[in-house]
């Protein structure tokens, strides 16, 4: 196989552009209809051209990879479901992509809205396909060698174990921010002439122990 791929991996390399082109040419012809812009309407047709061919060579991939997988009975059942949810959708696309050829100088706006309704229904189709090819590989590991697949489990299982100063100063960032939010949070210490006062002698307040002054004339008296 070119650049290193087997038919699995060259197949999930090949799904995503003409997924996406599928789906450009739809929106170019919804919105085409609605501002009435022929730019849009040609912009949608070679769109839906080009997205023919590459899921053509999508699904040739897909049926080489068929049989190149490691795979228990539950990836069967959903590659045969897969398989076939493909097929519908690459008929659905290839027809209308062939009507448009011969017909797209001639269509009126009543074939136009027969082409995008066929065009909306092999989207519907499109995305029941993405989402069998995801179920399979995120949730069941599809395309995944077994004895890769068993190496990874073994692997996750070990855990991860961070090298000397990994993740550290993120843990110790946290940490600072947490502790700087616990001084913060701490009580203000009280002012210096406060401290100073609830520090002083509790009979240091009795008036018997402070002096005072006499006005002028006042003779001097005892206490």
């Amino acid at each position: 196989m070119p650049f290193g791929y087997d038919w699995p991996q060259l197949h999930a390399a090949l799904n995503d552009l003409p997924t996406a082109l599928l789906l450009l040419a739809v929106l170019f012809e919804i919105a085409s209809l609605i501002w009435k812009r022929d730019s849009l309407r040609i912009a949608g047709y070679w769109t839906l051209l080009a997205g023919a061919v590459g899921g053509i060579l999508a699904v040739l991939s897909g049926l080489q990879a068929e049989d190149r997988i490691d795979h228990g009975e539950a990836i069967h059942e959903m590659m045969g479901e897969h398989k076939e949810l493909a097929l519908i959708t690459l008929g659905i696309f290839a027809v209308l992509a062939l009507w448009r050829l011969i017909r797209e100088r001639k269509m009126g706006g009543g074939e136009r809205g027969a082409a995008l309704v066929l065009g909306l229904i092999g989207l519907g189709f499109l995305v029941a396909t993405a989402r069998e090819g995801g179920e399979m590989m995120f949730e069941h590991a599809a395309g995944v060698p077994t004895t890769t697949l068993k190496s990874e489990i073994l692997n996750r299982a070990e855990g991860h174990h961070h090298h000397p100063g990994e993740a550290d100063d993120d843990h110790d960032h946290d940490h600072g921010d947490a502790d700087a939010d616990h001084h913060d949070e701490a009580a203000p210490a009280p002012p210096a002439d406060t401290a100073r006062a609830d520090s002083a002698p509790a009979d240091s307040a009795s008036p018997h122990t402070h002096t005072h002054t006499h006005a002028p004339g006042t003779p001097p008296h005892q206490d």
